[in-house]
């Protein structure tokens, strides 16, 4: 979005959103700026989300985990989770063969995990994350 549409959308002069904006990118608020790829469209990729259990909570086990975690390919996101699974895994699978794969030599290899539940998203409702302000 350009300065000028952003200025327009918050009710501000250009001017003074650039410099709104700026002051936030200073301080860090704003961390930077990417595109999103409609993976579905550019290569047909399935969302998998998949809950991890480990068999120990210990500062250890969770180093362990997340260190490896962050070797995986096919994992896109990673959140450290409070309720009943211990970690929350955002997958991208080509489909279910390649889904299998990953289940295989990625996620049942990672140390210390005691369980691993897959669900298939089935298509977006809401993603704000993608740049959009909220109508």
């Amino acid at each position: 979005m350009s300065n000028a549409d952003l200025a327009e959308r918050v009710g501000l002069s250009p001017s003074a959103c650039l410099r709104r904006v700026k002051m936030l990118e200073e301080k860090g608020i704003i961390r930077g700026y990417h595109a999103v790829i409609d993976d579905r469209s550019v290569h047909n990729l399935t969302t998998v989300i998949v809950q991890i259990t480990l068999e120990r909570l210990t500062d250890e086990s969770l180093r362990r985990f997340e260190a490896r975690i962050r070797e995986c390919a096919d994992i896109r996101e990673c959140y450290l989770m409070t309720g009943e699974a211990d970690y929350l895994l955002h997958v991208a699978a080509r489909d279910l063969a390649d889904y299998e794969r990953i289940h295989k030599e990625e996620l049942s290899r990672l140390p210390g995990v005691v369980r691993i539940q897959s669900n298939f998203a089935i298509r977006p409702v809401v993603q704000k994350w993608n740049g959009n302000l909220p109508s």
